[in-house]
């Protein structure tokens, strides 16, 4: 994954924290929901990636992706608080 994925992850958790709170106004509540729902979203993406990769048996694309799912969550989550301060 990078940085488009990223975009799209924290992007989907600023709406599904809409979803959750019913509102689309600014609030604390709803940054910490996009932030951790971005957050999770890009990291289940990468796993997803890294554990395919191991079924079919690309250890070495799976050993090489699995670095990068911390910081791709922590763009997410930024991403997806980002997203939220706005309307």
């Amino acid at each position: 994954m990078s940085l488009p994925q990223a975009i799209v992850a924290g992007t989907a958790g600023d709406k599904l924290s809409r979803a959750i709170t019913g509102t689309d106004e600014v609030s604390a509540g709803r940054s910490a929901i996009a932030t951790g729902a971005g957050a999770a979203l890009g990291a289940a993406g990468v796993g997803a990636l890294s554990v395919g990769a191991g079924a079919v048996g690309a250890t070495a694309l799976a050993a090489a992706v699995a670095p990068v799912a911390v910081p791709v969550a922590i763009v997410a989550g930024g991403i997806g608080f980002l997203c939220s301060l706005f309307e």
